[in-house]
């Protein structure tokens, strides 16, 4: 249950811009390591790792447990102009943000004109 409401707390901004789309998760107290992200399925940006409770002592007496532990775990479909090569992921200050670059649109074609020979 616990993993469960680590999973629904785990907040994230979604912004599409011009040339890419930007996942914004905010991640406090968690280390690179323990962030994981991937692509599934060819379509699927996958935002997970784990929270660690810190060690518990014999001297140690929680009166209050509020925030969250355990393992998380949010997905996005991504839509089918997404670059999935160019991935990028960073995580400063706490806050975890994915680029996904876009496919840019075909070219338009352009009528071509054929020259008319006299003969």
């Amino acid at each position: 249950m616990r993993d469960v409401k680590a999973m629904g707390k785990t907040c994230v901004d979604v912004k599409e811009l011009p040339d890419s789309y930007v996942f914004v998760a905010d991640m406090p107290g968690l280390k690179c390591g323990d962030i994981k992200v991937q692509v599934e399925n060819d379509n699927v940006l996958t935002i997970g790792g784990e929270r660690k409770r810190e060690e518990v002592t014999d001297q140690t007496k929680y009166l209050r447990m509020e925030r969250p532990s355990g393992k998380f775990l949010r997905k996005f479909t991504l839509p089918s102009n997404a670059k999935m090569d160019g991935i990028l992921a960073t995580c400063n200050d706490g806050v975890l943000t994915v680029t996904v670059p876009k496919i840019p649109p075909p070219e338009p074609h352009k009528p071509k004109t054929i020259e008319v020979k006299v003969g």
